[in-house]
């Protein structure tokens, strides 16, 4: 016997194990799994199975918990709180790293370099070794404004002060024109007003600004103008004084106000908000009356004159931000400069790592809000790739989204690289592929929502196979060629598409069928459907883009079917329907309406508790006593779609907006979910299908779907190739943008764009039928699609 009663090894060498025990979190039914550490585990299981909640919120978060309590409290204080999760024991945790697909910051001043730090390396290189000399790393930052000043300070000397005077200067690489941006916005005025009327004639077209509400009231009372003449007759000042008067304080109808010219007034309350957050008749004005354009000056660099013309070999830091990231490998591997070879040397090594993770097509000047999720996501690993560290839990979720299936196998290598460094590697995924590689696989089920939360198997790829879950049952899936596909009732004429890489690209986008373009990632994909048809009329863009919602949103509310509802029981009770919103009249006092009770400990997390007023309800009492066939609202929101569909449909609770809205989000696989469940705890896939639903009621003959298979279990591939067929047959024409097989065996008409990514892409390579594209094999797209359905 060793020390600890142990019979082998060091006790030390005992703890290779992850154990949870009695896990609560979201759907999870007290789940206990036993995780091995050094291997990769994957986690499969349907959309809402409880996947996500028990890597990402058990697992991951309270590793990330527990190591910022080892921090001092005052340090605490600047660092967001996390909640304790629903779980009984969890052992054996080592420190978590998250790699997840939210979005990098969609900063305007954000690029690929910035959020990766290449750009601060470029800078340090160009200060050192570019002429002529121009300063330190920040005259080269876009960022940096140049700044200088003069003036008399106060020196104080042998107990005399005399007076000197000093002057600085600062000199930063932002662009003066532009402040750094790359692009201008300028304000159609015609969008703004009709100049042939006069401001008693209500000439504004911006949206809030009639002249019977206050902010006419206030351009009419200023006295600068004369209200019964029309505006092109206005002289050069009074135009000034309408359109740029600087604030000035007036008095209007004996009320002191400041009156301040049109377009400063709607650039600070319009033009500097997210466009996202805006109300939908306010966004649309915005893209009505604003156009940007590349900065005359900097020709979209964002730089200043002195950066711009201080270059090492001939090229600029704008230059070489621009160049595709193989390109600049290859170039800062021909930079000889031995005072600089460290920099050279890390700088390089940083490049190689985004070639080697299949992102060497993009360019570092590539802002970083227009990164799609799976880029974002490999940009992070970007920095894993040479860590040295060990025994830590890399934390995955679904790193293969956006991959041709000619890219998996480098994020294979990735993921086993990682293990092999002796790293513990969870891994939340649908493809077989992946799947295929494991070490060990859980999976949960047996369905989802609350139909899931279970562990239904643990072993290995084979084991899985002969298992008989519903995972076991569908990983083997092969989709067949359709014998027949539709024909086409018209055509889409795209021509001499030239957005990013591609080539002055002519294609015809055949109409009333199912159109999927394909091609390696950084193909051109989506700058061709998106660049070139996003803003035609007819046409529905569904994007990978974040659903905005927080804790207090829901599929009610996100949808507008709660309005509807509301209305419902207002009209069967006789009473508000304000009383029935959880963010009105309705909300129960104690919580707001939250349904959770959150008290800030200060520099300790902050603790959510279940309201004890309305018991989670979110209501008033006295709303809950109002009902709809046997039914109050809390009990409504309860209820799962499928059932609400049928609540809905029939007797006192008919409503048949609500039911219109409910079919689209059944038809879409959403079924399981609740009404109310909080948009925060969706997965990534559930919200995508959410935006799917809530637009397939608009008018618009055209739907362009992004990757709709994101997130989606193989089970589940089924059930969508079956709503996008009765989107067709009803009429529409469908573009999905796709890299899964199946989808595209299912296609009547696939467009294939490559040969490669980036310089390397931007062509068609294919158009034509899906077993044209099997027959012909020319392409990548072809001998994968060929493999798979044989």
């Amino acid at each position: 016997m060793t020390e600890a009663g142990t019979t082998d090894g060091h006790p030390a060498d005992q703890h290779d194990l992850i154990r949870v025990r009695g896990a609560r979190e979201n759907n999870l039914k007290g789940v206990d799994v036993d995780i091995r550490k050094r291997r990769l585990t994957v986690f499969t299981g349907l959309s809402g199975s409880g996947k996500s909640s028990l890597v990402f919120d058990t697992i991951a978060a309270e590793s990330q918990r527990m190591i910022n309590e080892t921090y001092s409290a005052f340090v605490q204080g600047f660092m967001p709180s996390l909640d304790r999760p629903e779980v009984d024991q969890l052992d054996g945790l080592t420190t978590a790293i998250i790699v997840d697909q939210e979005r990098l910051g969609a900063n305007v001043r954000s690029t690929l370099g910035t959020a990766t730090d290449a750009n601060a390396l470029l800078r340090l290189l160009f200060s050192r070794l570019a002429r002529p000399h121009i300063g330190g790393p920040q005259a080269f930052s876009f960022n940096t404004p140049s700044v200088s000043g003069s003036g008399a300070v106060t020196v104080r000397k042998n107990a005399a002060a005399r007076a000197e005077k000093r002057t600085y200067t600062l000199i930063g690489g932002m662009c003066p024109r532009c402040e750094g941006m790359g692009t201008v916005s300028d304000l159609a005025l015609a969008e703004l007003y009709d100049d042939s009327k006069s401001l008693t004639d209500n000439p504004f077209k911006v949206p809030g600004y009639s002249m019977d509400g206050w902010y006419g009231r206030i351009f009419i009372g200023s006295g600068y103008f004369d209200p019964d003449k029309p505006i092109r007759d206005y002289s050069k000042r009074e135009l000034h004084d309408l359109l740029y008067h600087e604030p000035t304080r007036i008095k209007v109808e004996g009320i002191n106000v400041t009156y301040e010219g049109l377009i400063p007034k709607i650039t600070k309350s319009m033009l500097s908000k997210d466009p996202e957050s805006m109300q939908p008749h306010i966004r649309a004005f915005v893209e009505r009356a604003v156009t940007f354009q590349t900065c005359p000056e900097c020709d979209g660099t964002r730089l200043a004159e002195p950066a711009r013309n201080s270059k090492i070999e001939g090229r600029s830091i704008g230059d070489v931000c621009a160049m595709q990231i193989t390109d600049l490998a290859r170039w800062i591997a021909q930079v000889d400069e031995p005072s600089a070879r460290p920099l050279l040397d890390s700088l390089g090594h940083l490049l190689d790592s985004f070639v080697e993770i299949g992102l060497g097509y993009l360019s570092l000047d590539r802002p970083a809000g227009t990164l799609s999720g799976g880029e974002a996501q490999r940009t992070k690993m970007v920095r894993h790739l040479g860590s040295s560290l060990t025994d830590v839990t890399y934390v995955f979720d679904e790193p293969t989204v956006g991959l041709h299936p000619h890219d998996i196998q480098r994020a294979n290598d990735l993921l086993l690289r990682l293990r092999d460094k002796g790293n513990t590697v969870l891994v939340v995924e649908h493809k077989p592929e992946v799947i295929a590689i494991a070490d060990e696989i859980v999976d949960l089920g047996p369905h989802a929502g609350a139909g899931g939360g279970e562990i239904v198997f643990q072993g290995s790829f084979d084991e899985l196979r002969a298992s008989g879950t519903l995972t076991g049952r569908h990983v083997d899936d092969r989709a067949k060629l359709k014998p027949k596909v539709r024909e086409a009732s018209g055509r889409l004429e795209i021509r001499g598409a030239s957005d990013h890489n591609l080539k002055g690209v002519d294609v015809d986008i055949p109409l009333g069928v199912l159109t999927v373009v394909t091609g390696v990632a950084g193909s051109g994909k989506s700058s061709l459907i998106h660049g070139s048809l996003g803003g035609r009329n007819g046409v529905i863009e569904i994007d990978q883009g974040a659903i905005k919602g927080s804790r207090r949103s829901n599929p009610a509310t996100y949808t507008g079917a709660l309005d509807s509802i509301r209305k419902t029981f207002a009209k069967v009770n006789g009473v508000k329907p304000a009383l029935f919103s959880a963010n009105s009249e309705g909300a129960c006092p104690a919580c707001n309406g939250a349904g959770m009770v959150f008290t800030d400990l200060g520099f300790m997390a902050t603790v959510a508790s279940r309201c004890q007023e309305c018991d989670g309800k979110r209501y008033q009492a006295s709303v809950l006593e109002y009902r709809v066939d046997g039914r109050n609202i809390a009990e409504v929101l309860d209820l799962p779609m499928i059932e609400a569909l049928e609540y809905f449909s029939q007797g006192e609770a008919k409503t048949p907006a609500a039911k219109k809205i409910l079919q689209h989000l059944v038809d879409v696989g959403l079924g399981y979910l609740t009404l109310g469940q909080p948009l925060t705890t969706l997965s990534g896939g559930e919200r995508q299908r959410l935006k799917l639903a809530s637009r397939m009621g608009e008018s618009g003959g055209i739907y362009v779907l992004d990757e709709p298979t994101s997130g989606l279990h193989l089970a589940d591939v089924e059930q969508l190739l079956g709503l996008l067929d009765r989107l067709v047959d009803s009429g529409k024409s469908v573009i999905v943008i796709e890299h899964h097989q199946a989808v595209m065996a299912h296609a009547d008409w696939i467009i294939d764009l490559g040969p490669g990514a980036g310089s390397d892409g931007g062509q068609v390579v294919f158009t034509g039928s899906p077993a044209a594209l099997v027959a012909d094999r020319s392409t990548l797209t072809g001998k994968h699609l060929a493999a798979y359905v044989s």
